[in-house]
């Protein structure tokens, strides 16, 4: 339960999605909860302990009775959710659960509809060049960042089509007339191995049917 003040009335539900995460989860989800109303931890079928450490916590469990993979996890959240707005964070603890009411305050003060966290530098060369496709749809810095916050309808009615959200997160919100906006973020160094995002190449062209679908969209509103 949320220690910060009250966001003007607001009321936040991290969305967390894990998988084999039984080491990191705990401190996790205790980190995150001082900062939100409700914490929701979506087990994405880990083989490990996952889901009794994150309720031991305190977090509220959704199980996937099998693994649907990052996206089908936080969509699962996002229906799960009955507060006004959704935070986004990765289970590993990598993201600082201390940013989020700067992510927050924007979307609760009606000055955006979603709101990143922006990590700056960005190491994969394939997430880079999605992030600047995704970037001819509009302001977006960040497109692969785990950490956000917005509007919990607006969250609902996202497809997310895709094999990550690099790119298609931020267009399906530009494409729905949802303003963005970026606050950087400094990340938690973690021991966690990160291998080749081969699944890139096949998001390359999710991002770009995305990036047509938000063009034609905004030209109708222009028209």
């Amino acid at each position: 339960m949320s220690s910060d003040e009250n966001r003007n009335g607001c009321t936040t539900a991290a969305i967390i999605p894990a998988y084999n995460e039984a080491e990191r989860i705990e401190k996790t989800v205790q980190s995150v909860d001082r900062h939100v109303d409700t914490t929701l931890v979506v087990d994405d079928a880990s083989s490990d302990d996952t889901g009794p450490w994150a309720r031991k916590a305190g977090a509220k469990v959704l199980t996937q009775p099998e693994n649907k993979g990052y996206i089908a996890a936080i969509k699962r959240g996002f229906r799960a959710a009955n507060t006004d707005i959704v935070v986004t964070i990765d289970a590993d603890g990598e993201f600082p659960p201390d940013r989020i009411p700067p992510l927050v305050r924007p979307v609760c003060e009606g000055e955006a509809d979603m709101v990143q966290g922006h990590r700056g530098t960005i190491v994969r060369p394939s997430e880079q060049f999605l992030t600047w496709l995704a970037g001819w749809g509009g302001p977006v810095g960040d497109s692969g960042t785990g950490f956000r916050a917005l509007r919990t309808d607006l969250a609902q009615t996202l497809d997310l089509d895709g094999k990550c959200i690099c790119g298609i997160f931020s267009l399906e919100v530009l494409g729905r007339g949802g303003k963005i906006q970026e606050v950087p973020v400094r990340l938690n160094e973690i021991d966690k191995p990160r291998g080749i995002a081969w699944y890139h190449g096949k998001q390359f062209f999710y991002v770009v049917q995305a990036l047509v679908r938000t063009a034609f969209s905004l030209w109708k509103d222009d028209a």
